[in-house]
């Protein structure tokens, strides 16, 4: 693991998925991690989940960092600033910001043209996704400042600018994209690097759940979906996020979009399982050109990202 003993680091929307997993590494890195999300054990925030930043906080101390839970709803823009204020006075520095608030599972329709989705839920789903980020880039970065070097990590889903087959949430994962490339437009000059990053077909607790299975039989899901073979664990993009992070010369990719897969074949890391997952090599070669629902697409349109089941996060 790359080193980051004395680093600080935030990951908001760390409960479960993706942001659970780079906590996870960035503790095993050494790094003093802000575990940030709605559901605590106060109560949880999602239907039907049982995962709490608690929790998530405590992984990051038996990895071997230092894991401070800290319950934010990051919608309410008042207990972002009192996050950032709180971190200031514990840490008095921010070196690494990772964004990874999602919550817009229950909220995207699939299956439907733009014309028939519920507007409501997609609006929600961008405040939740998107506003959210914007937020806490917003309050999180002055803190960054203060030391002239730090990254902001933006989590999306999907490692180009193809159609995701659902208009809000194609919104939202390209929005956050958007977001990083701005950022780091304004942040180049003053030591400070924002790019976004996508994990591959993420083994998260949810899509386990979906499929009936656990980390320990994953193997068991590919009967149900055999594209499931190349999934990864939420462990492989945080590996990705703490090997940025270690690196001396990210500020080259400044604004960029990057993907677990093809970070681990530039730093040379592995999953956690011993596997070095390819998603984009295993998309091409077996998903292109056909929809969400599995049907040939117009050859000529560009292949959509999402075939297996949503980044949950």
């Amino acid at each position: 693991m790359p080193e980051l003993a004395g680093k600080v680091a935030l990951v908001a929307g760390a409960t479960r998925g993706a942001g659970r997993g780079i906590a996870c590494m960035l503790g095993a890195a050494g790094a003093t991690v802000y575990c940030t999300g709605r559901s605590s054990r106060a109560g949880g925030a999602t239907p039907g989940r049982p995962e709490t930043i608690e929790e998530t906080a405590a992984l990051v101390a038996s990895h071997g960092g230092q894991g401070i839970a800290l319950r934010v709803d990051h919608t309410v823009e008042a207990e972002v600033q009192g996050l950032f204020a709180q971190v200031a006075r514990e840490q008095g520095r921010l070196d690494l910001l990772v964004n990874d608030i999602w919550g817009g599972d229950p909220l995207t329709e699939w299956g439907k043209p733009f014309w028939e989705l519920d507007v409501a839920q997609g609006l929600l789903m961008q405040q939740r996704a998107v506003h959210t980020h914007i937020m806490t880039g917003r309050h999180g970065v002055p803190l960054l400042l203060r030391g002239g070097r730090g990254l902001v990590v933006e989590i999306t889903d999907g490692d180009s600018l193809v159609y995701r087959d659902n208009l809000f949430y194609d919104l939202a994962k390209i929005s956050v994209i958007r977001l990083a490339h701005a950022m780091a437009h304004e942040l180049r000059p003053r030591g400070v690097t924002a790019l976004a990053l996508t994990p591959g077909y993420l083994r998260s607790e949810a899509v386990l759940a979906h499929w009936g299975v656990t980390e320990a039989d994953w193997r068991d899901g590919v009967a149900r979906d055999p594209h499931f073979i190349a999934s990864e664990t939420p462990y492989f993009v945080g590996r990705a996020v703490a090997a940025l992070a270690a690196d001396p010369q990210v500020a080259r990719k400044a604004g960029g979009l990057y993907s677990s897969w093809a970070l681990a074949e530039e730093y040379g890391f592995d999953d956690v399982d011993g596997r070095r997952p390819h998603w984009g090599r295993y998309f091409a070669q077996h998903l292109a050109g056909l929809s969400q629902d599995g049907r040939p697409r117009d050859a000529a349109a560009p292949p959509p990202w999402l075939l297996a089941p949503p980044v949950v996060d």
